[in-house]
């Protein structure tokens, strides 16, 4: 069985492995934490002619597990440091990307291109609404607002999830490697029809991408 869906963008095996070695870490926690809960209980039930006893604890102890947990979230953190930096740090963002606009609104997605120009911000941007249409094999980075009220940018099968803050212009992006149709959705509740905010991204070869944009996206 498959938890996760299929990884269909460049750093989605990066973002898996960082989610398998947590879980694989909590989960030895959980089951250890839980088999000496039931050792106790069992150790140390009521008996017959046994009292209870009045322990102050241990320093050892509370050193050891306090460090142990300290140690493991710190190492975590900076083993994933590499894949979050190359993410979401806008410095490290691929410079040869396609750039395009985004913005939620309750509850829709506006994507912008640019025309035949290749700018965005001039008279022949062309805008496009819940299809977010894109080349494979590429790059896309595109600068993300807000109309109304805080959206997120979900798209499961790349592993990419970004916050849409109304007044704040956030940059994202994704290089999706395998051609077909990716759910789009809304993952922050942003109001009474928030489960209908739904779109795609639909990923087409290079030249059928380039086609569709010189026809201005008919």
């Amino acid at each position: 069985m498959d938890w996760l869906p299929g990884a269909a963008s460049s750093y989605a095996a990066e973002l898996d492995t960082i989610f398998w070695v947590i879980l694989a870490v909590t989960g030895i926690v959980l089951v250890g934490v839980q088999v000496t809960l039931v050792y106790f209980l069992v150790k140390y039930r009521g008996r017959e002619g046994r009292r209870a006893s009045y322990v102050e604890g241990s320093t050892k102890a509370e050193v050891i597990w306090t460090v142990i947990p300290a140690v493991l979230i710190v190492g975590i953190a900076v083993a994933s440091q590499r894949v979050w930096s190359q993410v979401k740090n806008p410095d490290r963002f691929p410079a040869d990307a396609l750039e395009l606009n985004v913005e939620a609104r309750q509850f829709a997605w506006s994507i912008t291109y640019p025309g035949p120009d290749g700018e965005l911000g001039t008279e022949d941007d062309f805008t496009r609404y819940n299809e977010m249409r894109v080349p494979v094999n590429r790059p896309v980075v595109f600068n993300m607002t807000s109309a109304d009220v805080v959206h997120s940018f979900f798209v499961p099968a790349f592993r990419i999830k970004q916050d849409a803050v109304p007044g704040l212009n956030t940059r994202a992006w994704f290089e999706a490697t395998e051609v077909g149709e990716y759910e789009l959705a809304c993952a922050e509740l942003c109001g009474v029809a928030h489960g209908l905010m739904k779109g795609k991204v639909v990923v087409l070869p290079q030249d059928e991408f380039e086609g569709w944009l010189a026809g201005l996206g008919e």
